[in-house]
């Protein structure tokens, strides 16, 4: 649970709040987080927009230190969320 919270706060205080934390996997020393966050919020309500949702990855060390992260795809709300295979 604590490398979710530490997730949530650096997307708070960086970024935007979390939509979702979809998973959270340990891969070898490190952390591998997956995270919805819904983008331009206000902006896309201004204009009758459907919001955009970010999936982002997030790397965290063994001190729940966030090392990296980046967003994989960006999408409407309304669309069908992606499948894993």
């Amino acid at each position: 649970m604590k490398i979710l919270n530490r997730v949530q706060e650096f997307f708070e205080e960086n970024i935007a709040p979390p939509h979702k934390i979809i998973s959270a996997k340990k891969q070898g020393e490190e952390w591998r987080v997956l995270v919805e966050v819904i983008e331009e919020k206000d902006y896309m309500k201004k204009y009758a927009r459907d919001e955009m949702v970010g999936l982002y990855e997030v790397f965290l060390d063994n001190s729940q230190e966030v090392t990296g992260f980046s967003r994989l795809s960006l999408r409407y709300r309304s669309d069908l969320e992606e499948q894993a295979e």
